[in-house]
């Protein structure tokens, strides 16, 4: 935390075919060793192929998508008189898109065997209709929260 003001937050341009901020977080996530134009590649291909096996729009898709895997509320460690306690909080909607996105491509990652863009795409396809790993590894997160819901009113201080 600085000392001096806060940090304004850096919000990267637009992508060239969407015109998405958010697409362009996605592919600066997807990079790797900064070598966007493969990211960008990967992603696109990804967005087609999911558009064309559900017959609706990707940029439709990948938005509920990421809206689907957002958890609402996760736990936080806090310790109170030598005790560390799993205190559930709220999570903020940027953290929230940003803990989607990492999910999603976490899984996909995990995913054998095909090709880069097409286990993007089924994992994208799989969000979208509230299945698949990222939604079980966001359910498990709140299904943490709310057996620690005894512990919340740690969580005000």
């Amino acid at each position: 935390m600085p000392r001096r003001g806060t940090i304004e937050r850096r919000i990267p341009p637009p992508d060239p075919r969407y015109n998405s901020v958010l697409v362009q977080q996605f592919i600066n996530k997807v990079m790797q060793r900064g070598k966007k134009s493969i990211a960008e590649k990967i992603v696109y291909q990804a967005f087609d192929l999911a558009a064309q096996r559900l017959k609706k729009p990707a940029l439709e898709i990948f938005e509920t998508a990421v809206r689907n895997a957002g958890p609402v509320i996760e736990v936080k460690p806090r310790r109170v008189g030598g005790a560390t306690y799993q205190v559930p909080v709220e999570v903020k909607s940027d953290r929230r898109q940003s803990l989607a996105m990492r999910w999603l491509l976490m899984s996909a990652r995990a995913r054998s065997g095909k090709p880069m863009y097409e286990r993007l795409a089924a994992e994208l396809i799989d969000a979208y209709n509230n299945t698949g790993a990222t939604i079980k590894r966001k359910e498990d997160v709140q299904r943490m929260a709310e057996a620690n819901r005894a512990f919340s009113h740690y969580g005000r201080f």
